[in-house]
């Protein structure tokens, strides 16, 4: 898991609201832009940049590609933080 990688995809305003609407409901890109208010090409691109870091997953139903949250990214991040904040000074 590339730590940086991820919380750089999540620091986007945009790509944490996605992030927010598909941990409620899977949704597609066209779909999305409309929530967002965005075109599909922009939700595309922030799409490609939650894939790349492991953020999302996509299942093809009929001609669309539906996204879901890789929740096991998000355990594994929070675990990373979990034992960053437990850094003791001086060790």
């Amino acid at each position: 898991m590339d730590t940086i990688k991820i919380l750089r995809a999540m620091g986007d305003e945009m790509r944490f609201e996605i992030l927010t609407l598909l941990l409620k409901h899977n949704y597609c890109v066209r779909a999305l832009s409309k929530k967002l208010g965005i075109s599909e090409s922009a939700t595309s691109q922030h799409i490609k940049v939650l894939k790349k870091a492991g953020l999302l997953t996509g299942v093809k139903k009929g001609y669309f590609m539906h996204y879901d949250v890789n929740r096991d990214t998000l355990h594994e991040l929070s675990a990373e933080i979990k034992e960053l904040s437990s850094v003791m000074k001086g060790e």
